[in-house]
């Protein structure tokens, strides 16, 4: 699937609820965001249908999110069905909670490759962030995860000026011993928040001069058509890798391959602007096949050339919607 813009389209990110068992304050408000019941809420059937839609038209990488993806009933066997479908790379984004006890259970379902949100490892101020969660048990996780043979484990470390920019070098340590892939993420200004996550936006360029300060980093230019947005790097005699997403500072627009499919079943083409495509009315009026590809081709041909506005810091026009209600 090639865009209007000769990309190649072929990653999509699936919420499969809005719901969370975290607050993080960049990403939702404390009393949380949550209004759509059971019936509003893609039926796991209806993913996978979407799922194999979308492979008939060329997208090979799916990644699991929420909202925290481990709190919806029945996710280990909608994970095994969607191992089950041949595609390329099937991943899942989790905010670690929940992970030491559904590690095994996920890599027994045929899933490889799991995304860790984690923005500190001091525990009060992991508890500050997410409003009340408990990083021991995110560590557990983490460990679990290992020993069950996930591979890759990405450890997503969203920079947040005036809080947590004197962890860098710890996160980047965490890669010196183990195959860890450290993600240094900037701050988007998303959501009721947006204005708030501005003033703690800080630019990757500032990250990696704090690192190059202590360490010295040699590219990874190999990349898949299906890779992510992330620039990866590698330290001398580290055992993992460090990679860099400037979602604010807009440089991957132009290497977007990506769709979302929201937990309410609307198909998103660009994650900072509001045009979505209804796939769950279609769904339930009971569309074709034919008719759900031609939806999807349409989603694709709308894709834009970049957010609304590109600047060196984040851009003022936001999205609306909650993060937790996109899927990242």
């Amino acid at each position: 699937m090639i865009d209007s813009h000769r990309r190649e389209i072929n990653y999509l990110r699936v919420s499969i609820t809005d719901r969370c068992n975290l607050r993080c304050e960049y990403c939702m408000p404390k009393e949380g965001v949550s209004v759509l019941g059971h019936e509003d809420i893609l039926r796991y059937e209806e993913i996978l249908r979407v799922v194999k839609a979308s492979m008939k038209i060329g997208i090979v990488k799916v990644r699991v999110t929420g909202g925290e993806p481990l709190i919806r009933r029945g996710v280990v066997e909608f994970i095994r069905e969607l191992c089950s479908l041949g595609l390329k790379d099937a991943g899942l984004t989790t905010n670690g909670i929940l992970l030491e006890d559904f590690a095994g259970p996920l890599f027994n379902a045929g899933l490889r490759r799991i995304n860790i949100s984690l923005d500190s490892l001091d525990p009060e101020k992991y508890g500050k962030i997410t409003r009340g969660g408990d990083i021991s048990r995110v560590i557990r996780g983490i460990r679990t995860a290992h020993d069950a043979g996930f591979f890759p484990i990405k450890i997503n470390f969203v920079v947040l000026k005036g809080f947590n920019e004197d962890e860098i070098l710890p996160f980047v340590r965490l890669t010196l011993d183990k195959p860890f892939q450290v993600r240094f993420i900037e701050l988007m200004p998303v959501g009721r928040n947006a204005r708030l996550n501005e003033a703690r936006y800080l630019s990757n360029d500032s990250v990696m001069d704090t690192i190059s300060r202590e360490y010295t980093m040699h590219p990874l230019d190999a990349r898949g058509a299906a890779d992510g947005p992330a620039y990866l790097f590698k330290i001398d005699g580290a055992a993992g890798e460090i990679g860099f997403i400037h979602s604010g500072s807009g440089h991957i627009c132009e290497r977007c391959n990506r769709l979302r499919l929201t937990a309410d079943g609307h198909l998103r083409a660009c994650l900072l602007r509001e045009g979505e495509t209804d796939i769950k009315s279609a769904l339930r009026a009971g569309c074709s096949d034919a008719e759900l590809e031609k939806m999807i081709r349409t989603a694709i041909d709308r894709k834009p050339a970049g957010r609304p506005c590109i600047e060196k810091k984040p851009s003022i026009k936001k999205c609306g919607k909650e993060m937790s209600a996109i899927g990242g």
